[in-house]
């Protein structure tokens, strides 16, 4: 089939982030005619005078609209988009130039509607971007499911880097108005479907994710809060792993009190696991600063998600109460 891309990009309040995206669409070396479409979610900071130099070098259509969150504004965007074929990204990420030619040869060479790509570090991140980084992708804290897992067929895509075609996105309906926890529920629904989804490892972006330590356990804490509800919506998903960072807490605390019975050997084993992450990040990231701040970034990641998970959890099984009364703040009107 002929492909023809449009990108789709919410922005709220961050026009020094998409100046730092369109510069690097710019650099493509694909040789063939892409949309760029920008969704500005009701920013009081807007990104239009940012944009207007790029208008002739790039094929924009820059939209407005009342804030309504980033899943809705993404339909928003490919509502009114002019591709075949739809690729979401979040403002904060920068291509590389082989991007889009990467997607289209992969797509051309096995189709699917709806692929995800790789979340990478770029050298100019500051080291606790890079630390962050390394706990959202590490196969020692995640598993890999945000862009390092090989699997193909249950690949699950996030949605700040992800392909849908337009056949799939008027079959499925786009995203929902929980948040975060839109993506991989689309992707379920996807997949409920019929289509298939899959990774191509070579469309990578360079996630910057301009956050404090304090942010990003926020964060982290929402991811762990939406998953007992994605759980609860499609059941064949759940998955035993998922508790993995709630038992890592809980097993560390264990572990502090059992010091005062002088029972050392399961603080030991902690021990070996953090080594583990630090000698990973060392050989990745060619940095001791970034080794020993991915050690911090993976106990972050692991206690706001875990108790996140465990709290909600809790109230989605124990209450009469629907999710979005539980935790409006997890949802969009």
């Amino acid at each position: 089939m002929s492909l023809s891309f449009s990108f789709i990009i919410p922005v709220y309040n961050r026009p020094n982030e998409i100046r730092e995206l369109l510069e690097s669409l710019l650099h493509q070396t694909y040789d063939k005619p892409f949309e760029v479409v920008i969704v500005e979610d009701g920013s009081t900071i807007g990104s239009k005078e940012v944009i207007e130099p790029f208008l002739k070098i790039l094929d924009i259509n820059y939209l407005e609209k009342d804030n309504s969150g980033p899943g809705d504004s993404r339909n928003y965007g490919m509502q009114r988009a002019l591709g075949n074929y739809f690729i979401v990204l979040d403002s904060d990420c920068i291509l590389p130039p082989q991007y889009l030619k990467e997607a289209e040869k992969s797509l051309l060479e096995d189709f699917v509607h709806c692929f995800g790509g790789p979340d990478a570090a770029h050298e100019s991140f500051t080291v606790v971007q890079k630390a962050i980084n390394y706990a959202m992708t590490s196969v020692f804290s995640t598993g890999g499911i945000r862009g390092n897992a090989s699997s193909i067929n249950k690949f699950q895509p996030r949605s700040f880097n992800m392909g849908i075609s337009k056949e799939v996105f008027d079959t499925v309906g786009g995203y929902g108005k929980i948040h975060p926890g839109e993506d991989p529920d689309l992707t379920i629904r996807i997949w409920n479907k019929g289509y298939e989804t899959k990774l191509i490892p070579h469309a990578f972006v360079y996630h910057k994710r301009r956050i404090d330590w304090y942010t990003f356990f926020i964060q982290v804490n929402k991811f762990g809060m939406v998953r007992p509800i994605l759980n609860k919506w499609h059941p064949e998903t759940a998955k035993i792993t998922y508790w993995f960072p709630t038992m890592f807490c809980l097993g560390l605390i264990g572990a502090i009190v059992l010091l005062f019975s002088a029972i050392y050997w399961p603080i030991i084993a902690y021990g070996i696991y953090l080594s583990l992450v630090f000698v990973d990040s060392l050989f990745k990231n060619k940095s001791i600063s970034v080794a020993f701040l991915s050690i911090v970034a993976v106990g972050i990641q692991f206690a706001g998600y875990g108790f996140g998970f465990l709290k909600s959890t809790f109230w989605i099984n124990f209450s009469n109460k629907k999710p979005k009364k539980l935790f409006p703040k997890l949802f969009f009107n």
